[in-house]
C-alpha cells in the first residue's frame, strides 16, 4: 500500500461525482471527500508503523522523468490538511443551490486531487504538473460559479490565472536548468546539487516568483481580494484554506533546500516583503465595508506571517510556519463558510447591512465569537501555537521583526473584534435570522474542535513534522 491511493481514489471521486448527476452529485463528492480523508489517516498509521509509503516508477526516459511520491512527516501533514478540508468544504456547499452541480463538486474533487498530488510530489516536472493542474478546476469553479457582474468576475479570474501560469514558467525555468546540472528531476538528487551563489540566487528568484503570486507576498498580492470577493464560497474556501498553502510547503520543501544561499543572502529582503505583507494587509482590512474582502486581506496578513517565519532558515521558523499553515487552513475556511451563512440570511456582504444576530441565533454567535478568537491568535487556540513559534523565530533573527510581525496580533484582534460587533450586536436586522442547520451547525463544530484540540495538544503535529524539517534544514545549512 503507497501513497498512490489516495491520489486515485481523489481522481476516480471526482468521475463518479460528475457521472452521478446533478442530484445525486453533492452526495457522491462526500462519500469520496470522507473516503480520501479516512485513506490519508490510513497511510499516516503506516507511516508511523515504519512502512515506506512512497511510490517511484520510471515514466518518461528522455528526459529522465519519474512518477515519484515521497510520503513524509511533512507531505503527510499537508495532505491531511487536504482531504481534512475537501469534505468540509463540500458539505458547506449542501446550503447553496448551484447549476450544474456534478461539474462543481467534481471540480472540488479533481483540485483537491492535482493540490495532494504537488504536496506529495517528489520529481520537479510531476510536481510541476500537478501544481498547473490545480489551477484549472478553480479558475472555472470561479468564473463559472462566482458573484457579482460577469464582467468583472472574468476580469478578477483571467488576471488570476496570468499571473499564477506567468510565474509558475518562470519556476519551470528553474528546474529545466537544474536538470541540466543533474541529469534528473528527482527531489533528491536536487537537493545533492553544489550550484554557486550566482546560480542559486536565480534558481531561488525563479521560485520565488511563483510561490510569491500563489502565497502571495507583496507586491505579487493584487489578484487576491478581488479573486476571493468573486469566487463562490466554497472556492474561496479552496484557494485560502488548501491552494495558498501549495506556496508556502513548495518554499519549505523546494525552493530552500535546493537554493539556501540565495535565501541567506537576501534573508533580510524577504523576511521583510513578507512582514511588510502583515502589516499592509491589518492595515487594509481595517477599511474594509465587504465582509469577504476583511477575510481577504487578513488571510493576506497571516500568510505573510508565515512566509517570514519560513524564510527565518531556523527550525522554529520553519516549525511555526508549518503549524501556522494547518492553523490558518481550517480558521479561515470557518470564517468564510460563517460569511456565506450570514449571506444565505441576508443576501448582503456589506457589514453596515448586518446587525442583531447575537439575539435571534445566539448558537451562532457563540460559534463565530470561538472562530474570531482563534484568529486573533487567543492562548488554547492553534493559531497561538503557530504564531508564537513563528515570533519567537523573528526575534532569533532581528528584535525588529518580531515586534513588526506582532502587529499581525494587535491590529487583527481590533479589525477582527470591531468586525463582529458590527455583524452580531447593535440594532436587529429588520429581516429575521434563521438559526443554522445540522450541515451549517457540524461544520463549525468540527472547525471549532480542531483549532482548540490542537491549541491544547500540539504535540501530534509537531512530533510528526519535526523529522522532516530537520532534514530539509541540514541541506539549508550544508
Amino acid at each position: 500500500m503507497d501513497s498512490t491511493y489516495v491520489l486515485i481514489l481523489l481522481l476516480v471521486g471526482a468521475l463518479a461525482t460528475y457521472i452521478s448527476g446533478d442530484k445525486l452529485a453533492s452526495k457522491v463528492a462526500l462519500l469520496f471527500g470522507v473516503a480520501s480523508f479516512g485513506f490519508s489517516i490510513y497511510l499516516l498509521n503506516l507511516f508511523q508503523a515504519g512502512q515506506n509509503i512512497d511510490f517511484i516508477s520510471p515514466w518518461i526516459s528522455n528526459p529522465n522523468i519519474s512518477f515519484a511520491l515521497k510520503a513524509d512527516g511533512l507531505s503527510l501533514t499537508m495532505l491531511l490538511l487536504t482531504t481534512a478540508l475537501t469534505p468540509l468544504i463540500i458539505l458547506s456547499g449542501f446550503g447553496n443551490s448551484f447549476k450544474n452541480s456534478k461539474a462543481i463538486y467534481s471540480l472540488i474533487l479533481f483540485m483537491s486531487f492535482a493540490m495532494a498530488g504537488t504536496f506529495l510530489a517528489a520529481d520537479g516536472l510531476l510536481y510541476y504538473i500537478f501544481w498547473e493542474l490545480a489551477l484549472i478546476p478553480i479558475y472555472f469553479i470561479a468564473l463559472l460559479w462566482g458573484n457579482g457582474d460577469a464582467d468583472d468576475r472574468k476580469k478578477a479570474v483571467v488576471k488570476f490565472f496570468i499571473y499564477t501560469l506567468g510565474g509558475s514558467l518562470f519556476m519551470l525555468t528553474g528546474f529545466v536548468y537544474l536538470y541540466l546540472q543533474a541529469g534528473s528531476f528527482l527531489l533528491e538528487d536536487l537537493y545533492e546539487l553544489r550550484l554557486s551563489c550566482a546560480q542559486q540566487f536565480w534558481i531561488f528568484l525563479a521560485f520565488f516568483l511563483a510561490y510569491a503570486i500563489k502565497i502571495p507576498i507583496i507586491p505579487f498580492h493584487t489578484w487576491q481580494a478581488k479573486v476571493y470577493q468573486k469566487a463562490p464560497t466554497v472556492g474561496t474556501m479552496l484557494l485560502s484554506g488548501v491552494m495558498l498553502k501549495m506556496g508556502l510547503y513548495s518554499v519549505i520543501r523546494w525552493q530552500l533546500p535546493i537554493a539556501p544561499l540565495g535565501a541567506k543572502s537576501y534573508q533580510f529582503l524577504f523576511i521583510g516583503l513578507s512582514i511588510a505583507g502583515v502589516i499592509y494587509g491589518s492595515i487594509v482590512a481595517i477599511r474594509q465595508k465587504d465582509l469577504k474582502k476583511l477575510l481577504a486581506y487578513s488571510s493576506l496578513a497571516h500568510v505573510g506571517l508565515i512566509a517570514a517565519g519560513a524564510y527565518t532558515l531556523t527550525l522554529d521558523g520553519l516549525r511555526g510556519a508549518v503549524l501556522q499553515m494547518i492553523s490558518h487552513g481550517f480558521v479561515v475556511v470557518g470564517l468564510f463558510f460563517v460569511a456565506e451563512i450570514i449571506f444565505r440570511r441576508y443576501e448582503t456582504r456589506l457589514i453596515s447591512e448586518m446587525g442583531g444576530i447575537r439575539s435571534q441565533s445566539p448558537k451562532f454567535t457563540s460559534m463565530f465569537l470561538l472562530l474570531v478568537l482563534a484568529s486573533v491568535a487567543l492562548p488554547s487556540t492553534f493559531n497561538f501555537v503557530g504564531e508564537f513559534t513563528v515570533l519567537y523565530s523573528l526575534f532569533q533573527v532581528n528584535l525588529g521583526f518580531a515586534i513588526l510581525g506582532g502587529t499581525t496580533i494587535i491590529l487583527g484582534a481590533y479589525y477582527m473584534l470591531k468586525m463582529f460587533q458590527h455583524v452580531m450586536l447593535g440594532e436587529t436586522n429588520t429581516r429575521p435570522f434563521s438559526d443554522v442547520t445540522f450541515s451549517e451547525g457540524f461544520v463549525l463544530a468540527v472547525i471549532i474542535a480542531v483549532l482548540f484540540f490542537f491549541g491544547l495538544y500540539s504535540k501530534p503535529i509537531t512530533d510528526l513534522i519535526t523529522p522532516s524539517l530537520e532534514n530539509i534544514l541540514t541541506h539549508i545549512n550544508r
